[in-house]
């Protein structure tokens, strides 16, 4: 899921932040869906198509919809964010989804209101609404000198760094994680903290200079401008600034006499001829919020595609890629795939020569990291030429749940390094790949990225999982992906899709049946390292699926 949060982890689009507590991540997954997945006890079936998808905690409300593919079988972004862009005052927010709406309109006109309540008639997961007042310049000392005193001008477009807003807004757009900053109204500057924003198909992008700035006009799909009488505004400009700003009324009323009325005339009032839409009266006419809801459901729609389908008809009979690398077959090797094969071994047996395979899988997949020649000197007082892993970091990121069965042996071999998670399930009426769940390190651009599952049979969550990476500006040479056994199908999916990436197995099994599964296969790995059951007729999600 994801919700922009500052600091060492990610949250995907679906995350409403509403206070400051964390959540673990073991806390929050077992209360999903599907939460049998994720701990050892029996599973139950997903949750009724009556109920909403929301989880909610005392500190947020978690959608439990999934994100459903946003690129084609060939790897590449198929779908922008549809942008709805208008004017408001709020603070910029996480809700979840991919298209670009525009709201403007005057100060204190309703646009955060009328953003709210089109989110909320949308009734779909993965919607981000994107404050402009999150974009104010920084100040300097004169500057804040004059802001305290009421005599700096907020609602001039020089007030707002456009350039910084486009840039956001276009990746956005794209699909791409972004960093969104925090203003201070009370001391007027900007946070240390920034938010991070990931994984949105709506858009809604409010501010009271929204339809300004050309540039910023292109990126918009449907421009909406809030109309609201002047009296009613001022109000409700009073009210916010006195209660929730700590302003006095003379300044509140000094300030709108100077700055607000005369800019609101100039810069917002005279775009009202852009605008697809105008809504009079606000968060109150519903006829137009319900206008407005239809046609992004349109948009919406036509922005379908399946990828899993494409997949499994793809790439029959061609050699296995060069970005393979398959483990020596030793006989000790064969040995062990021949125990964790047969469905008479036991779950600890299971487990622990699936251990001992995926220690082997890590060792020999660190073989491929750039190694740097070093001299060092013995305790002999000798030279040794060696070789070093030379000021690169390693990140170790998991496909839930059984891909984190792996992160014991990659701990064990690489000291100190960071964990990441991604939770991908099936959508059992799709048959999609969809993204739920995403906990990224930060400052992960640079880093080698070890990316592991258990198996992979079509390499439709292997794709996800690499396009959220690339995403986030992972470099596609330095995602390794790593899998106890796959099947040719998902090989080469993957290496179709991303042939700079490096796709690393113990065995590679030549068939996937109807189900998906693969043939000879080890069956549903998840279930039977967790010790879990699962009825024939429904599979979770796990990479047996896949």
């Amino acid at each position: 899921m994801a919700a922009a949060t500052a600091g060492a982890e990610e949250r995907q689009g679906s995350w409403r932040d509403s206070g400051s507590g964390e959540d673990s991540l073991d806390a929050l997954l077992s209360r999903l869906p599907l939460a049998p997945a994720l701990s050892p006890r029996k599973r139950t079936m997903s949750q009724s198509k009556t109920e909403p998808p929301l989880l909610r905690t005392s500190k947020r409300t978690i959608y439990t919809a999934g994100r459903p593919p946003w690129y084609t079988e060939a790897g590449t972004p198929f779908k922008e964010a549809f942008v709805i862009g208008g004017a408001g005052e709020a603070a910029a927010s996480v809700r979840g989804g991919f298209l670009s709406p525009g709201l403007c309109g005057g100060s204190a006109s309703g646009k955060t209101t009328v953003a709210n309540k089109i989110i909320e008639a949308l009734d779909v997961p993965w919607v981000v609404l994107l404050s402009m007042d999150c974009f104010y310049k920084v100040l300097n000392k004169e500057q804040q000198e004059l802001a305290a005193h009421n005599e700096y001008n907020f609602d001039h477009p020089d007030a707002f760094d456009f350039d910084l807003l486009i840039s956001v807004l276009r990746k956005l757009k794209k699909g791409k994680s972004v960093k969104v900053p925090a203003y201070d109204f009370t001391t007027h500057s900007r946070r240390k903290e920034w938010k991070t924003i990931y994984g949105a198909n709506v858009v809604v992008f409010e501010g009271i200079l929204s339809f300004a700035n050309k540039e910023l006009l292109k990126l918009l799909d449907m421009k909406v401008f809030v109309d609201t009488d002047s009296d009613i505004r001022l109000v409700r400009r009073l009210q916010r600034d006195i209660m929730e700003r700590g302003r006095d009324l003379v300044g509140v009323i000094k300030q709108y006499n100077k700055f607000v009325k005369p800019a609101f005339e100039q810069y917002i009032e005279p775009t009202v001829q852009v605008a697809d839409i105008v809504v009079p009266r606000g968060g109150e006419n519903f006829v137009a919020l319900d206008l407005i809801v239809q046609h992004v459901h349109s948009q919406l729609e036509k922005r379908e595609i399946t990828v899993r389908a494409a997949l499994a008809s793809a790439h029959q009979g061609q050699p296995l890629p060069k970005s393979l690398s398959v483990l020596e077959g030793t006989p000790q090797v064969r040995g062990m795939h021949t125990i964790i094969r047969n469905k008479d071994t036991t779950r600890d047996e299971f487990i622990f020569y699936s251990k001992r395979l995926m220690r082997l899988l890590i060792e020999h997949a660190l073989s491929f990291l750039p190694l740097k020649p070093v001299t060092v000197e013995t305790p002999q007082g000798t030279v040794y030429e060696g070789k070093r892993f030379h000021r690169q970091r390693i990140t170790g990121v998991s496909i839930l749940r059984a891909g984190e069965t792996m992160e014991q042996a990659l701990t064990a071999v690489c000291k100190d390094i960071r964990l990441g998670k991604i939770l991908i399930q099936t959508n059992h009426d799709t048959g999609e790949p969809e993204l739920h769940y995403l906990r990224l390190p930060k400052e992960i651009s640079e880093d080698y990225v070890i990316l592991m599952d258990s198996t992979v049979s079509t390499g439709a969550a292997a794709m996800m999982a690499v396009r959220v990476l690339l995403d986030h500006d992972v470099h596609e040479e330095k995602i390794f992906l790593l899998s106890l056994l796959m099947a040719e199908m998902g090989v080469h999916s993957v290496a179709y899709a991303f042939p700079r990436v490096r796709i690393i197995t113990t065995a590679v099994d030549k068939k996937v049946n109807e189900e998906f599964h693969i043939i000879p296969g080890i069956g549903n790995f998840g279930d039977r390292y967790f010790g879990t059951d699962a009825p024939s007729a429904w599979c979770e999600n796990e990479s047996t699926d896949y």
